[in-house]
């Protein structure tokens, strides 16, 4: 599974945010960490489309097809197969 670049872009922008991509045989892990001065983001799944709200801040990206799990948690958003 391959991160999102739009997702990609948005953690390039911010200092505190950590994407990590993990591949393993039964599929991949993507988390990406806004770290604690960041707020507790939200996230939405309209369709293909993910919707995260962070603070007054709001991005989307398109879930990859493989994807079958997109959740938050502590802060920690994760997409795994």
């Amino acid at each position: 599974m391959e991160v999102p670049r739009s997702l990609e872009t948005m953690a390039g922008l911010e200092e505190a945010v950590t994407t990590t991509h993990r591949d393993y045989e039964g599929g991949g892990v993507i988390a990406v960490d806004f770290g604690p001065a960041a707020g507790e983001p939200a996230v939405d799944v309209v369709g293909e489309t993910a919707i995260v709200v962070l603070d007054d801040d709001q991005f989307e990206f398109e879930i990859p097809g493989t994807a079958s799990v997109v959740d938050v948690n502590n802060g920690v958003l994760t997409l795994a197969e």
